[in-house]
């Protein structure tokens, strides 16, 4: 590797690089836009926020489904510049209304992609996506979609600053604990080239390759956002959207923050779906989904790092968690009110494990098929049950592995404490599960980065991950229990609740089998989908 190539590759994993007014060399042209709320109703109204140097430009909304639909355009719109205030990621952007348009009852339910052009210069574009929802009560034969809207928030580094990396705090280093809805999304949240390399590595190193991570040196050298592969509706869910209709599903897709704030939406739906990388709730969210499932819902769930409680304000367009500051900063503790802490869902003091909603967790999973984490693994599912009715029809037995060609077993997973006992993984019952969980299938993961070819310094993952899940799942962080925190698993598990029924494959990944047509994902995911809608 040469130098430069060495300097390309620190700066695109380790430096700080993001969009923002301020970091614009002097005289560049700028277009960036905004909705004022993640979901819209028929007839309600989006009032759309932009910053631009340009003149004129013109907007076109456009059904980001299988086939793409253009719903209404409107040119010849007048722009305007304005001042972005510095920690704009946690208070906003504070742009004014520059057009609106109101949602028509005919638009169906789906992702709509927000396009702006500039009338002076068509390169000169921006793209911001909205949710349209269904007219209640009419989910019955349909499956609602989910996208973790939640998660996109976390990740959106627009501006400076989200809950992994920032500008914030007395020296600009720090993560911001509070992040804002009203800013642009990044570039690569909205739309990707097809070439965008996935988190999860497409090819098996060598053994003693030193970690890389082809994302971010992919988003350093094309200018998007180095988490564009962490979270978005272009990584994820849009491909999940697009194979639920490719199938000839019928699907309505709601925000997750409706499930906060508008839960009734959900009652009249057969099937619930979550996919991609879904790591942020709130403690209101898992109560809709709670009772939902009790009551004789179905959830599908085909996702990935179920970690964190935050909490909403001003119509989740606020939202907040300390993460691994939260015992010591979060203002809940003391109050009477812990248990809405923003730590994660194994905390104590939450007492409510994320396994009770679906069967699993991510402090017992985490990383796999990346970077240093078991960069060379199975790549799919090890299947233990392979009588199970999910896996009919697909011809695997026992020790097959599902989702190997495709990558679908990667990036981030759930999983649980188990144990084998005459060859099959059972719950070990060192953490509260729902009665009747059945593993059927499980693959290892870790969180941190490990090998000859793994240099102290030199990889992504640390040993943080390690420390905090050994506070949050021992109560201790010395040697003994870091090392004991550091291994984990992804799963799919399958269970009955109350009247209904969850199955959750517990990887971030499982949409690459379905983006590249594995036969054997998009079986079970239809053995899935058709017995919950049947």
């Amino acid at each position: 590797m040469s130098s430069h190539s060495t300097a390309a590759h620190y700066q695109a994993v380790f430096g700080r690089y993001f969009e923002t007014p301020a970091n614009l060399p002097p005289g560049t042209p700028f277009l960036w836009a905004y909705a004022d709320r993640h979901s819209y109703g028929a007839g309600e109204t989006v009032c759309v926020h932009v910053n631009t140097t340009a003149n004129r430009f013109r907007a076109t909304l456009v059904r980001d489904g299988f086939v793409p639909v253009t719903v209404w355009q409107k040119g010849n719109i007048e722009g305007a510049a304005y001042e972005t205030p510095d920690q704009c990621s946690a208070e906003g952007c504070g742009w004014l209304v520059c057009f609106s348009f109101t949602i028509e009852a005919g638009w169906p339910s789906g992702g709509y992609k927000l396009m702006l052009w500039s009338e002076e210069n068509s390169r000169l574009t921006a793209e911001t996506i909205l949710i349209v929802r269904p007219t209640p009560g009419q989910g019955r034969g349909r499956l609602l979609f989910v996208p973790p809207t939640c998660t996109w928030m976390a990740y959106n580094d627009w501006g400076g600053s989200n809950f992994y990396e920032g500008i914030s705090g007395p020296e600009r280093n720090q993560f911001s604990p509070v992040v804002s809805a009203d800013r642009p999304f990044c570039r690569g949240f909205a739309s990707l080239p097809p070439d965008a390399p996935r988190v999860a590595l497409d090819h098996v190193p060598g053994l003693l390759a030193p970690p890389r991570y082809p994302h971010m040196e992919w988003a350093w050298r094309t200018g998007h956002s180095k988490k564009y592969a962490s979270s978005g509706w272009a990584s994820y869910d849009r491909h999940f959207f697009h194979w639920m209709e490719r199938q000839g599903y019928a699907v309505d897709i709601i925000a997750q923050t409706d499930l906060h704030y508008r839960p009734d939406i959900i009652d009249s739906y057969s099937c619930l779906v979550f996919a991609g990388h879904d790591e942020y709730w709130s403690w209101q969210m898992r109560d809709a989904v709670d009772a939902y499932v009790e009551a004789g819902g179905h959830v599908a769930r085909y996702a990935g790092n179920f970690m964190w409680q935050i909490r909403l304000e001003d119509e989740g367009r606020r939202q907040i968690c300390y993460k691994y500051r939260a015992r010591n900063e979060d203002p809940v503790y003391g109050t009477g009110n812990a248990r809405f802490a923003t730590t994660s869902w194994e905390a104590a003091e939450i007492g409510r494990p994320g396994a009770l909603t679906f069967g699993l967790n991510a402090t017992r999973g985490m990383y796999t098929g990346w970077g240093g984490a078991v960069a060379r693994g199975a790549r799919g599912f090890p299947i233990y049950r392979p009588e199970h009715w999910a896996f009919a029809g697909t011809g695997y037995g026992y020790g097959d592995v599902l989702g190997a060609a495709s990558h679908a077993f990667g990036y981030e997973v759930d999983g649980l404490d188990y144990v084998i006992k005459g060859g099959l993984p059972y719950p070990s019952g060192e953490e509260q599960v729902p009665e009747g969980l059945s593993i059927l299938a499980l693959g290892l993961a870790c969180n941190v980065e490990e090998g000859d070819a793994v240099k102290a310094g030199d990889v992504f993952l640390n040993s943080e991950d390690a420390v905090f899940i050994a506070e949050i799942l021992y109560g201790e962080t010395g040697p003994e229990a870091v090392d004991r925190a550091k291994r984990g698993s992804g799963m799919i598990v399958n269970f009955p609740k109350g009247k209904g029924e969850v199955f959750h494959a517990g990887s971030c990944e499982w949409v690459a089998g379905l983006i590249r047509g594995d036969a054997g994902v998009e079986a079970v995911t239809r053995n899935v989908f058709n017995r919950y809608l049947a």
